[in-house]
């Protein structure tokens, strides 16, 4: 029996959905890999041919990647091999790589904002609304890093987004969380998300300036809480 096609979108759709919902609010693994593809489908409810279709749509969209033979993992594929990434993890450290941030991504802010999209300023909406919307830290940081990728995104310019998914690979082969004191969820004054909101205006409206600002203003503001929480030896 042929199943019609508004049919099998509907499942489609579903399963997408509720891939979706699952890697904002799972207990990933530390390494970001996820269950494997027949237990990944149960918890889901979807058949294993939706559960790939769903899988190959993130994966297009850089959430998440998979290596032959080892699985697949939330973030987006690392430019070079995981030992690379691994052995510059060794080489630099927290304040290294709030250094690289704050060089590489104002000037994606502000590139983003003379080649955004409607389509890419209202991915960075979302993002921001669901951030917002989070109930644990692990969907906060999920929905941060999705915003972050979503700016190197919108600047359409494939070698710098290849660059902030290096970068990030190693921010998060540094453990950020470890440095955190983890209440249940942020809280809503948390400085992040009036930041986020400044950086979107800004490309919306057209202003590279402001935007490349508002992108530094906010590094730094990650970059002084980091580095307090490691005078203070917070775990």
């Amino acid at each position: 029996m042929v199943t019609p096609p508004d049919v099998g979108a509907a499942a489609a759709a579903t399963a997408d959905a509720r891939l979706r919902d699952f890697l904002a609010g799972a207990a990933i693994s530390a390494d970001g890999r996820l269950p494997p593809e027949r237990d990944l489908a149960g918890r889901l409810g979807v058949s294993r041919a939706e559960l790939r279709k769903a899988l190959a749509d993130l994966e297009a969209e850089g959430i998440i990647w998979r290596h032959v033979g080892k699985g697949t993992f939330v973030g987006a594929r690392p430019v070079d091999t995981v030992a690379d990434v691994a052995a510059m993890t060794r080489r630099t450290n927290p304040s290294e790589v709030m250094q690289a941030r704050l060089t590489i991504e104002p000037e994606m802010a502000r590139l983003a904002a003379l080649h955004a999209t409607s389509g890419d300023i209202a991915e960075l909406h979302a993002c921001i609304a669901r951030s917002r919307q989070a109930e644990t830290w692990r969907q906060y940081e999920a929905w941060d890093n999705r915003f972050h990728r979503a700016v190197g995104e919108a600047t359409g310019n494939a070698l710098l987004l290849g660059l902030l998914d290096t970068l990030t690979a190693v921010r998060r082969a540094v453990t950020w969380g470890r440095l955190r004191y983890n209440p249940v969820k942020p809280d809503p004054a948390h400085h992040s998300f009036e930041e986020h909101e400044a950086i979107v205006a800004a490309i919306a409206d057209r202003d590279a300036t402001a935007a490349a600002a508002a992108m530094r203003t906010h590094i730094r503001s990650v970059e002084r809480n980091l580095l307090a929480r490691m005078a203070r030896g917070d775990d």
